[in-house]
């Protein structure tokens, strides 16, 4: 883990060293200005002497303006170093999260990557800072003032040694606790996240259905266990200060009473006295802040293993040596293909799939819900890989493939589509990022989403809001058709992505498909018969099997499922989900 985060440090090195030396600079000038005081007030206050006044004091004014200037400094590198360090590690972590499978994904969850490169960086960003900052000033600082002790005072210093020691056993008991607290409250973070993550994106669902207090309960659930895990850690943490101002009082109290005798048996100056005042204070405190920067540490440590586990993580699916990039043709073969979400389950989503189709035909596919339809084309784009068998493309195994050719040449359109802020033109742009406007145009024609950009004030320049929430359903689909056109691609898919257009925009959609790109192969998936009837041959997907693939009319003869499927719409008029009839008992 450590070697992981400390290699993100890089541009910030010098900054990163050049902290702790100022802060020693700090440190050396703060301890010895308690010890000049001290000759002040015994060379000049007290034997009345004002030239040595003037020296000690000028001495001391000289020291405390270089020790301020260093810790400006110390302050300046610190927070260059931490916030570039912070940078660096969300910037590795995005990175790696673009490489991400599908498979890996779903292992982390959206609302965990997100705490990660939010709350989880942060936390490093801090302890980073403390770790160059006040990690070296306090054990500095200690030791220094320890030495200075001695130095005035060899048995006086024994006070604070038993002292430290006992603050330091207290100190690591609260720590055991409060470490084991905050790994727990970094996982709620998660939860939360998740909450405040699904809310707000099915917000529209919510208010529709007025689940709004089932939602603040759902949220006051996570939020309160939260704030319970944080009081409790908190609470702990809080031992600190009293503990601290215990010692320190008992250490005054000590010092002040065999202090006093030492002084009236002049073994000790008045000014000694008063610098062993100062150096108790600073020792203590040097001790609280070292007490800090262990919880801050221990809160790190949780944060850190969940940041370098994203920046470590191998994604499932990586590109070949010598990677293949080019596509020949369309042509598309699953050889006795089994795939299971969960690698060793046994669970497959897709089985023995056998399934050949050549280039530049027309499929449609049509299954049911959990039938395996976006498990199949999936496999398509290497979104995930087979668990057993082999898919081809252009008679080449996907796996041989660069990912960026593959998917290039592998267009897929969802039927949740995604728009992005920014322009039509900056949109349509994803497929191809040097598409001429007239390239855009005639893309948009063929997806028939010319026709109502055009009647936009801003045309090929309107603006798309966050989500395209300022377009219809059906205008977003027509625009993602749009976009995976321009990439030129070998196979088209369309997954439901008509669904939100009409029958008779998306008969034009299909009708300009086939006369644009002949040579493309074209795989539509569809709830509604009519939008795959007049396709070349129609894939019917059950519980992951094939359960026919042939023409319409030839699956109306052969296909028991297909011809129900028909008999339900030509009934209700109404798209097919599942077929409600016993199918052991329809078989053939």
């Amino acid at each position: 883990m450590l070697k992981t985060l400390l290699k993100q440090v890089k541009q910030y090195k010098t900054a990163s060293l050049l902290t702790p030396v100022f802060i020693m600079l700090e440190v050396v000038l703060d301890v010895l200005i308690p010890y000049v005081t001290a000759m002040l007030i015994d060379q000049g206050i007290e034997k009345g002497y004002m030239p040595s006044v003037y020296k000690y004091g000028i001495i001391m004014l000289v020291m405390a303006f270089l020790s301020m200037f260093a810790a400006i400094l110390a302050g300046k590198y610190a927070s260059f170093a931490s916030s570039g360090f912070a940078c660096n590690l969300r910037d590795a972590m995005y990175k790696n999260i673009q490489r991400f499978a599908f498979s890996d994904i779903d292992k982390y969850s959206t609302s965990g990557l997100v705490t990660r490169m939010t709350t989880d960086v942060t936390n490093l960003q801090n302890a980073y800072q403390q770790i160059i900052r006040t990690s070296v000033r306090a054990p500095f600082n200690l030791i220094s003032s320890i030495v200075m002790c001695f130095i005035i005072s060899p048995h006086l210093s024994v006070i604070f040694i038993i002292a430290s020691i006992v603050l330091g056993i207290i100190i690591a008991v609260i720590i055991s606790k409060v470490s084991k607290m905050f790994a727990l409250v970094f996982k709620q973070y998660d939860v939360l996240n998740s909450v405040v993550q699904e809310n707000v994106t099915g917000i529209r669902v919510v208010k529709a259905f007025v689940r709004e207090d089932y939602e603040k309960s759902k949220f006051w659930k996570a939020a309160k266990r939260l704030y319970d895990l944080n009081v409790k850690a908190e609470s702990l943490m809080a031992l600190n200060g009293p503990v601290m101002n215990m010692v320190v009082y008992g250490c005054i109290i000590a010092i002040s009473w065999f202090g006093a005798q030492f002084v009236v048996a002049g073994n000790l100056t008045t000014g000694q006295l008063t610098s062993l005042f100062t150096y108790v204070m600073t020792i203590l405190s040097s001790l609280m802040m070292l007490s800090m920067i262990f919880v801050t540490i221990t809160q790190s440590l949780a944060s850190g293993q969940r940041v370098a586990q994203v920046i470590d993580e191998i994604p499932d699916i990586v590109n070949p040596e010598d990677a293949d990039t080019e596509v020949p043709d369309g042509r598309i073969d699953f050889n006795k293909v089994y795939f299971a979400y969960k690698g060793g389950s046994g669970e497959y989503a897709l089985s023995n799939i056998d399934l050949h189709i050549n280039s530049g035909e027309s499929i449609g596919m049509i299954g049911g819900t959990g039938s395996g339809k976006s498990s199949l084309i999936n496999l398509l784009s290497r979104l995930y890989d087979t668990s057993k068998g082999s898919v081809m493309i252009g008679g080449k195994d996907v796996t041989t493939y660069d990912l960026k050719t593959l998917r290039d040449n592998v267009s897929v359109v969802l039927q949740k589509n995604v728009l992005f802020t920014g322009t039509i033109l900056d949109n349509l742009r994803w497929g191809d990022e040097n598409a001429t406007l007239e390239q855009c145009r005639e893309a948009c024609r063929v997806a028939c989403a010319d026709e109502f950009i055009t009647e936009m004030p801003d045309g090929y320049d309107t603006r798309i809001e966050q989500g395209g929430t300022n377009v219809s359903g059906g205008q977003k689909q027509r625009l993602c058709i749009a976009r995976a056109l321009l990439k030129n691609p070998k196979v088209m898919v369309l997954d439901d992505s008509t669904s939100a257009c009409d029958n008779a925009t998306d008969a034009q959609i299909r009708a300009a498909l086939r006369d644009h790109r002949p040579d493309m192969t074209k795989i539509i998936i569809a709830q509604r018969i009519s939008s795959i009837k007049d396709c070349d041959r129609i894939l019917v997907l059950d519980n992951g099997k094939i359960a026919g693939f042939d023409s319409h009319d030839n699956l109306l003869k052969s296909c028991a499922i297909y011809k129900e499927i028909c008999a339900i719409q030509e009934e209700s008029g109404g798209d097919f989900d599942k077929p409600h009839f016993n199918r052991k008992e329809a078989q053939p």
